[in-house]
């Protein structure tokens, strides 16, 4: 029987990119709670280290915390990990606008998954990142500032792209690759 990792979250279409990059070949089993965890200030990795630890105390078992930022270089990383309240209180359409007085619109997807064992134990931290540039909204408007970023290399912006094509070179999805490495060769069932 393998084993079962918890996924904190409430967002559908989080736990979907989630299952779908790590794929069928994952030996373990994710489930999904929604927990409402404080939101800590900090630094990208502070803010994860510490909603893993509480994720932790918590869920009993294996856990596994996400945190997402969208860092405009104009703004020196701002709004980074607060991007939850930017995109809640301005909504996509108000996100280019905050930088709309700058020449760079240069930005970055940061992504923080948190891993812990159990309560107590180590909480390891796995970063994924994709440089792209803020752009007005484009494409479908249902999984947060994703019609916003256009990742380099693209003319399309995440919303805009085929979900196979954007979970291979997203923030989430090379943050998920050293997640998935790291399960399949340091836990045992």
């Amino acid at each position: 029987m393998s084993k079962t990792i918890t996924f904190v979250t409430g967002n559908a279409k989080k736990l979907e990119e989630f299952v779908a990059i790590l794929g069928t070949q994952f030996p373990y089993k994710v489930v999904s709670k929604s927990v409402d965890l404080p939101e800590y200030q900090g630094t990208p990795e502070e803010v994860c280290r510490e909603k893993c630890k509480e994720a932790s105390r918590l869920i009993p078992g294996p856990v596994i915390v996400e945190d997402t930022c969208l860092c405009f270089n104009a703004l020196g990383g701002l709004p980074g990990p607060y991007i939850k309240w930017f995109l809640q209180n301005l909504g996509a359409d108000g996100l280019p606008r905050l930088i709309s007085d700058w020449e760079d619109k240069s930005a970055a997807a940061l992504c923080m998954f948190g891993y812990c064992e159990a309560e107590g134990k180590e909480v390891q931290i796995f970063e994924g990142r994709t440089e792209g540039k803020i752009v007005v909204p484009r494409g479908k408007r249902d999984f947060g500032w994703d019609p916003v970023f256009q990742p380099d290399g693209f003319e399309l912006t995440y919303a805009e792209l085929d979900a196979s094509v954007k979970n291979s070179i997203s923030h989430r999805g090379r943050a998920l690759e050293k997640v998935k490495t790291f399960l399949t060769s340091n836990i045992s069932n």
